[in-house]
């Protein structure tokens, strides 16, 4: 790998059918057989075929430090053990998040010149310090406990109301109908904007995960120019902001007025804002979903739950250690370092595998079972460790816990009915569509 940062490329670019072809996994692809060197575990087709965990399983064990060297995403290592993981997540100042270095996605590549402005997106989970820092302070105090306290019982409201019409006696997916609608409508809050928007919001955080996906999009820059329509709708309401005399109590509001955010370029204020939404959004709903899921292939831990819903706030976490909806960041290498043995050089890219260090069988007892009474369940990699560790944690956690809570209220089971669909991304895993049933007390 390269010891200098790489010149941006922007016009390489194909189409994203090329793309996909291109790298398609043939359809026997067996992580178990093929030779170690041309494993790939960011190839979206792992996750899509919901064949990762099998990827990362045997790269803990016979090459824990992996380097891809031919990918979609040129070089790149992968870091698949829990303390391995967790070593890169905290020492911010030999692994850098910053865009310019490549940032916190696998295609990243350090610039040694100004990026092409129509995608460069700035955010401060792709700043460094004290960049980082100063902005994440910005929107923190829409996360402490008090703020999360008064969102209870709205998220107990709405989380009721979208159980009650929910059909029953018949199959519906899960992921539209309650998934999606209960983060959404939070979303819609955080940012103070129309509930009937949300589902704006909805679709451009999913328009930031198909960026590449040739049946949405045919080129990357057609779904940038997507995702600049949120910009457009933002940009009215952050102007109408900046100009209140008594600034509000919503995102927007925050950024319009904090002395490290008022001033962003249009850039940096849609990278902040897609930052908010794919938060919000993403990890909750896959968490929501990979619940009702992993309840469904563990009969014997829904029984528990049956018998004792007090076990839900130990679930929760359990839940998101399983689903573990971020699968990986990525960090650049400031200077030479050895980890396990292997040579890791400046300006090297590293992935560091949370899917992965999530089922760390050195770390974690029989880490493919979902075990809503595990002890320590909190002990996970899923928001991440350090500076950049996921600023809503909590809020996600409380949606979670007091769906589950308004779930066993009214049902017996939320039964799987169908197979699930599962999205082609190696950075967010999820789950587009599960077909359930569900069974009245």
């Amino acid at each position: 790998m390269s010891d200098q940062p790489e010149q941006p490329n922007f016009e390489t670019v194909t189409s994203n059918r090329e793309i996909r072809e291109r790298w398609k996994l043939p359809a026997d692809a067996d992580a178990a057989t093929m030779p170690l060197e041309k494993l790939n575990p960011g190839n979206g087709d792992w996750f899509e075929r919901n064949k990762a965990l099998g990827v990362f399983d045997r790269l803990r064990v016979e090459d824990p430090v992996h380097l891809t060297q031919d990918s979609q995403f040129g070089p790149y290592w992968s870091i698949t053990k829990f303390d391995d993981v967790k070593y890169v997540d905290t020492h911010h100042n030999q692994f850098s998040s910053d865009i310019m270095n490549g940032g916190i996605r696998l295609g990243g590549r350090p610039m040694a010149e100004p990026p092409d402005a129509m995608f460069h997106l700035p955010m401060f989970i792709m700043a460094d310090q004290p960049v980082h820092d100063e902005q994440r302070k910005v929107v923190a105090p829409m996360f402490t406990p008090t703020r999360l306290a008064a969102l209870g019982e709205l998220i107990r409201q709405r989380a009721g109301q979208i159980l009650d019409e929910v059909p029953r006696g018949e199959s519906f997916n899960w992921v539209r109908e309650v998934s999606v609608e209960l983060t959404g409508r939070m979303l819609a809050t955080l940012f103070d904007v129309p509930q009937e928007d949300r589902h704006l919001l909805i679709h451009w955080s999913d328009t930031v995960e198909r960026i590449g996906d040739p049946d949405y999009f045919e080129t990357p820059a057609e779904g940038f120019n997507e995702i600049w329509k949120c910009f457009e709708y933002f940009n009215e309401v952050w102007q109408t902001r900046k100009q209140a005399s008594e600034p509000g109590e919503d995102l927007i509001s925050f950024l319009a007025h904090g002395e490290s955010t008022k001033n962003m370029s249009p850039n940096e204020f849609l990278g902040n804002v897609l930052l908010l939404i794919v938060g919000g959004n993403d990890t909750t709903r896959n968490s929501i979903t990979g619940g009702v899921q992993a309840l469904n292939l563990f009969p014997q831990e829904y029984d528990k739950l049956r018998d004792n819903p007090g076990l839900i706030p130990n679930m929760v976490p359990e839940i998101i250690r399983w689903q573990s909806p971020v699968a990986h960041m990525c960090r650049t290498a400031m200077e030479d370092i050895e980890i396990r043995g292997r040579q890791i050089k400046k300006w090297d890219k590293v992935a560091i595998w949370y899917a992965s260090g999530n089922r760390d069988e050195e770390r974690i007892t029989d880490p493919n079972r979902l075990m809503i009474d595990r002890p320590q369940a909190r002990q996970h990699l899923s928001f991440g460790y350090g500076i950049h560790r996921c600023l809503g944690n909590r809020l996600a956690e409380m949606q979670l816990m007091i769906l589950w809570e308004e779930i066993m209220k009214r049902f017996s089971s939320v039964e799987v009915v169908g197979d699930a669909r599962y999205l082609n991304s190696s950075f967010i895993r999820g789950i587009t569509d599960l077909p359930v049933r569900v069974h009245e007390h």
